[in-house]
C-alpha cells in the first residue's frame, strides 16, 4: 500500500479587491497574490492596498504582490522594465511578503536579463514567476529558465487555455521541478477540477480567484473559495504522487 500524504494543499488565492481579499483570509487561505484589475489578467495595485492587505493578514496569511505595469503582453520596455523595479522596492517596504514578476522577450522566450534584475531586488521575498510563462514560445525551454533564476514557485496553467488541459505539461514540470521550485497550477481552477489537478500533476499548491462558473452560480465568494479548498483536500492527501511544497 502506498503511504498516505497527509499534507493538505497549500492555497493561494488571487484577490483583486478589498472584499476578495477578506474572502481570502476568511477561508484561511495560505497566501494571497494580491493586484489590481482583475478583469484583464491582473497589474500592481497600489501602495495603499498592499499596506491594508498585509495589516489585515497580520501573521496568518502572507502577502504576495503581483507586479506588472499593464495589461497586454510581457515585454517590457526599459522604462516600464524601471518602473517596475520600483514598484518591487515600494511592496516590499509596504511589508509584503513575496513579489509575483514575469518578463518575456520579443522571440518569447524568458527575458533573462530583465528578471535577473526583478528577483535581486525582491530578495530575500518570496519570488514568484507568473503566467507570463505560459506564453512562452518553447514552455520546456522556458522552465529551465526560470529554474535557473531561482525563484521560489512557478504560478502556470500547464502552457494552456485552463490547468486541466494543462494536467499534463503540469505532471511534467513538477518532475523536473523536484525540490528546486513550486510548480503553482493556476488559470481557470474550480469546485470541478480541482482534485483531479492535483491528483494528475502531483502539485501540493493550487492558485484559484473563486470566479463564478456559471450565470446562476449566486455564492457568496467566501462560499465559491471554501468550495475550491474542500474538494481538492481529498485529491491530495489520498493521492500517490504528491511532492514536498517550498
Amino acid at each position: 500500500m502506498s503511504p498516505v500524504n497527509l499534507r493538505r494543499p497549500r492555497f493561494e488565492v488571487c484577490a483583486g479587491s478589498l472584499p476578495a481579499l477578506e474572502a481570502a483570509l476568511a477561508v484561511g487561505a495560505d497566501r494571497v497574490e494580491l493586484c489590481a484589475a482583475l478583469e484583464v489578467g491582473g497589474v500592481t495595485p497600489s501602495i495603499a492596498m498592499i499596506e491594508t492587505a498585509v495589516a489585515l493578514a497580520g501573521r496568518r496569511t502572507k502577502v504576495h504582490v503581483l507586479v506588472r505595469p499593464r495589461e497586454g503582453d510581457f515585454v517590457y520596455s526599459p522604462r516600464e522594465l524601471d518602473v517596475m523595479c520600483r514598484d518591487v522596492l515600494a511592496a516590499k517596504g509596504a511589508g509584503a511578503d513575496g513579489i509575483v514578476v514575469g518578463a518575456l522577450d520579443r522571440q518569447g522566450a524568458v527575458d533573462r536579463e530583465a528578471c535577473e534584475r526583478l528577483v535581486a531586488l525582491a530578495r530575500p521575498a518570496s519570488v514568484t514567476f507568473h503566467r507570463a510563462f505560459d506564453e512562452a514560445a518553447a514552455p520546456l525551454a522556458a522552465f529551465e529558465d526560470v529554474k535557473a533564476l531561482g525563484v521560489d514557485r512557478l504560478l502556470t496553467s500547464g502552457a494552456a487555455p485552463d490547468v486541466l488541459a494543462g494536467a499534463p505539461v503540469l505532471a511534467e514540470l513538477v518532475r523536473r521541478a523536484g525540490k528546486r521550485l513550486v510548480v503553482l497550477p493556476g488559470g481557470g481552477v474550480t469546485e470541478a477540477n480541482a482534485g483531479q489537478v492535483l491528483s494528475f500533476s502531483g502539485a501540493t499548491e493550487l492558485h484559484f480567484s473563486g470566479r463564478a462558473t456559471g450565470a446562476d452560480d449566486e455564492r457568496p465568494l467566501v462560499e465559491r473559495l471554501a468550495a475550491i479548498m474542500a474538494a481538492a483536500v481529498p485529491a491530495l492527501v489520498e493521492g500517490e504522487g504528491a511532492g514536498t511544497a517550498g
